[in-house]
C-alpha cells in the first residue's frame, strides 16, 4: 500500500466525542482513525471521500498507557467499604 504521507500522532485532532482522531487531506476532508483501532494496532488512517491514506507515526504501548492513565484519571472514584 502507497501512504500519501506519515504523520505523528500528536498532530492528529482528537475528538473525544467520537474517539476519533483526524487529520485534513488534500481533498478537502479529513483522515480519519479511531482510538479502538490504534490501540490494536492499526496504523492506516483513511479518507472516507478519497482514496489517500497516512500511516500513523505512534508507539502502541506508549498510546495504551496513556489511555489507560487518562481512564483512570476519569473514572469516579470507588469508595471501601469498611
Amino acid at each position: 500500500m502507497a501512504f500519501h504521507d506519515e504523520v505523528e500522532i500528536e498532530d492528529f485532532e482528537y475528538d473525544e466525542e467520537s474517539e476519533t482522531y483526524y487529520w485534513p487531506c488534500p481533498c478537502g476532508d479529513r483522515f480519519q482513525i479511531t482510538k479502538e483501532e490504534l490501540e490494536s494496532g492499526e496504523d492506516t488512517a483513511r479518507c472516507p471521500s478519497c482514496s489517500l491514506v497516512v500511516r500513523v507515526i505512534y508507539d502502541k504501548e506508549a498510546f495504551m498507557e496513556k489511555t489507560s492513565n487518562l481512564k483512570q484519571k476519569t473514572s469516579p472514584a470507588t469508595e471501601k467499604l469498611t
